[in-house]
């Protein structure tokens, strides 16, 4: 009988945004016996080889179970991000425009099923789970002040950035009036329209250099530098969260002077996608046209504009 507790099947008052790890189904919670290994039968010697083949050998058994693998690798990961939140929503709280205020964290990543709700501070709210309005910026239509963007990574096709792609692997490119965004900036024109600016970054340097230059005055909290999409220069955990401690309070501070990031209408939203078939398949939508892997459709918001991408992004996940 396995007594580990169950792991959930995978598969952020101031507004503290979570992005970060992909979770597939865990092969680990079915125990399935290794099936017998049945003897080699006796062989003749092999002229051509020189002797007789050697029997094979018996395979080792499977670890026992909760113990090691995927499994174990995923409740660390979990562990280890929820503290970046935690860091950073505790300086929005402890310095926030009145003693009163709160603070909302909505786990924006994957399944957004990955912060552990016990381990966030009593003051924060938690949204999560999908689907849900507006998809990763839910909470920011209900009036806060300022938002944080929390463990976030560059556009795709950055180069030396930590897990670089813009919203989906299918997704080459996304251009709003001619100028090229990935997650940072289709996030931040959003929070714009509803009069929210996003006053902290935090992330890997290419993030942070990002976020920069599309909001020059913001706080950004670099803390790891890539070395590769898979490969990354990183602090201490402990350095790392008094840094974000340090910078969430430093925003919180100057957010009325920050003001949101707009963009004129109407607006023209291009998309690159990897392959034909999300492109054959977008242009069912009204108002979507198509140019080679290029699609692209007009909006009067960028509210309505946020809602068309984030469809064509999941059709790129529509079959074969």
């Amino acid at each position: 009988m396995n007594d580990h507790p169950p792991v959930e099947t995978p598969r952020r008052p101031p507004f503290v945004h979570d992005g970060a790890f992909r979770f597939g189904r865990f092969p680990e919670d079915v125990q399935t016996p290794p099936a017998p290994v049945r003897p080699s039968p006796s062989r003749r010697p092999c002229a051509a080889r020189g002797g007789a083949s050697r029997p094979r050998e018996t395979p080792p058994p499977p670890p026992p179970p909760g113990r090691g693998g995927r499994r174990a690798r995923v409740k660390d990961s979990r562990k280890g991000r929820r503290p970046d939140r935690r860091a950073a929503g505790d300086r929005a709280a402890a310095g926030g425009p009145s003693p009163s205020a709160g603070v909302l964290v909505a786990d924006s990543h994957g399944p957004y099923r990955n912060i552990l709700p016990e381990e966030l501070d009593r003051r924060a709210r938690l949204i999560r789970g999908k689907p849900r309005e507006p998809g990763m910026l839910a909470g920011l239509q209900t009036g806060v002040q300022m938002a944080m963007f929390v463990g976030y990574h560059a556009r795709a096709g950055t180069g030396g950035a930590v897990l670089a792609h813009t919203i989906a692997d299918a997704v080459l490119g996304v251009r709003i009036n001619g100028r090229s965004h990935g997650e940072i900036g289709i996030n931040t024109l959003p929070a714009g329209s509803y009069g929210v600016p996003v006053v902290l970054v935090s992330g890997d340097a290419a993030a942070c250099e990002e976020f920069g230059a599309l909001v020059p005055r913001a706080v950004t909290v670099p803390v790891k530098r890539g070395l590769g999409r898979y490969a990354a220069d990183t602090l201490h955990p402990q350095e790392a969260r008094e840094r974000l401690r340090r910078g969430a309070a430093q925003a919180v501070r100057r957010h009325a002077t920050d003001p949101p990031v707009l963009v004129s209408s109407p607006l023209r939203v291009e998309v690159d996608l990897h392959r034909p078939r999300p492109a054959d398949l977008a242009v069912l939508v009204p108002g979507v046209t198509r140019s080679g892997r290029t699609v692209a459709f007009d909006a009067e918001t960028m509210a309505a504009a946020y809602g068309v991408l984030r469809l064509i992004v999941l059709l790129t996940q529509a079959g074969p």
